[in-house]
Order: structure tokens, then C-alpha cells, then sequence
């Protein structure tokens, strides 16, 4: 891998996406579960919870690049608008160092919908081991 390197995963938010995140974290905030308080709030619908794209970030970097012995060592998230069931999101994902010495490769990415809007950006940290 080498700085420049340009990696995409698509994810598709489904109903069981939501519900077992749901389940799992045990995260029933209003905004989260119930559609007409999402939408007295502004919204089109009970939006989801946005730690669902740390899972799909855990599974861009452990099952679909190249190298397969990686760890996250560091991880940034800014959450720039809602995501909802149906969406189908878009992971771009850049390598912008490469730390040879210590195996190190750091990346910038951003999640977008299928309109092309900016859902999360941030950045990542993988170290070989």
C-alpha cells in the first residue's frame, strides 16, 4: 500500500443493521427509535446511530484491504449530517502517510450517501503486527 492509494466499500443501511446495533448497545434514544419524534425534531425519520459507521470502518479495514495482519491504532469521527435505513452509503478512503519504519499507514476518509452528500468524514491509523 502507498500513499495516494485509494480504497471504496459500499454499505447498505438496512432494518437489521439498525436492530441489532440497537439491541447490541442497548441505544434507544428517541432520535433512534421512534419516527415521529425524529421528525417533530426536523427530520425525515428516526435517524441512525452514528457509531454504526465505526462498525462499517472495522470491517473496511480488517476484511477489504490488501493486507490482512493490520490493527487500528488510532481512529477520528466528525458526523456531518444523518443517516437513515435505506441509505446506501459510500466509503472513500485514502492513504496520506505511510510511516515505513514502524509500519504505520494513516488514511482520510469520508462516508456519502447515495446523493453524494457528506454523511462522516475523519481519519484512520493501522499499524501492521
Amino acid at each position: 500500500m502507498e500513499i495516494g492509494q485509494e480504497f471504496k466499500a459500499e454499505f447498505q443501511i438496512s432494518e437489521a443493521i439498525h436492530k441489532g446495533f440497537t439491541n447490541v448497545f442497548n441505544d434507544r434514544n428517541p432520535m433512534h427509535i421512534d419516527d415521529s419524534y425524529a421528525q417533530s425534531k426536523g427530520y425525515k425519520g428516526k435517524i441512525m446511530q452514528g457509531n454504526i459507521l465505526n462498525g462499517f470502518l472495522s470491517y473496511f479495514i480488517g476484511e477489504t484491504l490488501p493486507v490482512k495482519n493490520v490493527i487500528i491504532i488510532s481512529q477520528e469521527i466528525s458526523f456531518r449530517q444523518a443517516f437513515f435505513i435505506g441509505d446506501a452509503l459510500t466509503l472513500v478512503a485514502r492513504i496520506k502517510d505511510v510511516h515505513e519504519l514502524y509500519e504505520v499507514y494513516d488514511f482520510k476518509y469520508n462516508f456519502s450517501n447515495q446523493q453524494g452528500n457528506k454523511i462522516a468524514t475523519g481519519k484512520i491509523s493501522i499499524k501492521s503486527i
